[in-house]
């Protein structure tokens, strides 16, 4: 029966990474596109960031509230049904022609990416190591960034942004349909299955509820991380050229070295996470982001700008994965759901809200005010997990 359960889970990894490249797919598509899609749906331009916005409560919404829903249907079936909403959504994007029809169909983009967020990050995080976890927001990574990449060829043909999003969304429904055929294998995992890697310690199972200071807290920290990762993707380039006089081409190659750098660094990690424990590379983390975030408030040159992006880039790349990875080491059994679905809630909050208000930062003081706001994050998220193992 154990033999059973093994072969099972080394089946379903690679459907489960496949779920995190769909959940990346579709991130960043809207930025490429919108360009194009204003002028031909004759909105404003301005109008992007309320759909973003838009979305993520949606998300949002859907996190928080997919602990219920997974206490009461398993992971595959959220996976696949996630999937479908998205698919389906990216098609109907296909077809918009006015605001009202782009808020609709972000309804089900931003459900089912709240959904399969938690399902899969909780999963993971029950029955499999840290290595795995790490490797599975590396797929992310890269889904976040085939999906642009697909929606830039297909401005650049006849196919514009409509063809675009139907390509997008026919990948989604056909990796659909991979999780429906896999289906079976998700009932074959037993309930918990613990690891043996250093960041499980030995002893009784943890009892700490989902409504307690730490529960809490695990949401909190998860919001500052987002809420800072992406202020500093979002603001970087800008940074660099309105208040450095950096080329747009070189900035836009700083900024892309911060985002290789942690999808880089999460495959990486997962090669040793399970040997150095989670809670010791999130303290790693901390110290390689701080010095990126302080370096690149003062880095006068463009190099030392690249650089300091790459460090706090690997900082942050062990950071979220690993700190999702440790739910089911701190929390009870019954939490861990309920933890992980407040996290993930959190982090679209952060997301959605922070890099919007620095923004107003930067139209009020002027952008490079925003790189200030990079190691004040770090430092705040420092003490926050600092708290939060002292409690659990």
């Amino acid at each position: 029966m154990r033999g059973v359960a093994r072969r099972a889970s080394l089946l379903l990894l690679p459907v489960i990474y496949l779920g995190f490249v769909s959940l990346g797919l579709p991130d960043g598509t809207m930025g490429v596109a919108w360009p194009r899609m204003h002028r031909d749906l004759a909105l404003p331009v301005g109008l992007a960031g309320v759909l973003m916005l838009w979305v993520t409560m949606l998300a949002a919404f859907s996190g928080f509230s997919s602990g219920a829903v997974l206490r009461r249907v398993k992971t595959g079936p959220v996976v696949l049904i996630s999937c479908l909403l998205t698919g389906t959504a990216l098609l109907l994007l296909a077809e918009a022609r006015s605001i009202v029809w782009l808020l609709l169909a972000a309804v089900p983009l931003g459900l089912g990416a709240g959904s399969v967020d938690t399902a899969l990050n909780g999963y993971v995080a029950r029955h499999y190591t840290g290595r795995h976890m790490n490797w599975l927001h590396a797929c992310w990574g890269i889904g976040a960034t085939c999906g642009p990449l697909l929606m830039t060829r297909a401005l650049a043909s006849a196919a514009g942004w409509r063809g675009g999003y139907w390509i997008i969304g026919s990948i989604q429904l056909v990796l659909a349909a991979i999780f429906l055929c896999t289906l079976s294998l998700w009932s074959s995992q037993p309930e918990i299955v613990r690891d043996k890697s250093a960041d499980v310690a030995s002893g009784p199972v943890p009892t700490m509820p989902a409504n307690s200071e730490a529960g809490w807290l695990s949401g909190v920290i998860f919001l500052i991380y987002v809420a800072t990762e992406m202020t500093l993707g979002l603001w970087a380039s800008t940074i660099l050229v309105e208040s450095r006089g950096v080329a747009p081409t070189v900035a836009g190659l700083c900024a892309t070295a911060y985002y290789g750098s942690i999808t880089g660094g999460r495959i990486a990690v997962g090669f040793f996470v399970d040997r150095m424990g989670g809670r010791r590379l999130v303290s790693l983390g901390l110290a390689l982001s701080s010095v990126g975030a302080v370096l690149f408030l003062l880095a006068p040159t463009p190099l030392l700008a690249a650089c300091a992006l790459v460090l706090a880039g690997l900082g942050f790349a062990p950071i979220y994965p690993c700190l999702m990875h440790e739910v089911p080491r701190r929390f009870a059994p019954e939490a861990v759901f309920t933890v992980i679905g407040r996290q993930s809630g959190f982090s679209y909050i952060g997301g959605a809200v922070f890099p919007a208000a620095a923004g107003w930062v930067a139209a009020q003081w002027a952008p490079g005010t925003i790189a200030w706001l990079i190691p004040v994050g770090v430092a705040l998220m420092a003490a926050a997990i600092l708290r939060l193992n002292r409690l659990t």
